[in-house]
């Protein structure tokens, strides 16, 4: 199974940016990033195809957020601009070894990091 680790969260003021960053310890297919905030199910914040063509994104981070990948490192990102206090969650990366195509739910992915946290003060 594929290995994830997440990196990038913070502690970042309303209107800030962050980078966050998930490096994956073999080849994946379609990627995404999940992020569950306390008390809340976890939901789909962006997602991108193998290719890196075709990509997702939540109707609350269209615009802000931008998700890409590097599959010559295994590694795929989230830049995430103006950011909302709202935004404040646990990010999770995940792959899917089944699917090059855009996944945008749990039960399509295969492999998951253990999550980064993200904190947008007010």
């Amino acid at each position: 199974q594929v290995q994830l680790v997440e990196s990038g969260g913070g502690l970042v003021q309303a209107g800030g940016s962050l980078r966050l960053s998930c490096a994956a310890s073999g080849t994946t297919y379609a990627m995404g990033w999940f992020r569950q905030a306390p008390g809340k199910e976890r939901e789909i914040a962006a997602a991108i195809s193998w290719s890196g063509v075709d990509t997702y994104y939540a109707d609350s981070v269209k615009g802000r957020f931008t998700i890409s990948r590097d599959n010559a490192k295994n590694t795929v990102y989230l830049q995430m601009n103006s950011l909302k206090p709202e935004d404040t969650a646990s990010y999770y990366c995940a792959a899917s070894v089944r699917t090059t195509y855009v996944r945008t739910t749990i039960r399509d992915y295969d492999s998951w990091g253990q999550g980064t946290q993200v904190t947008v003060s007010s």
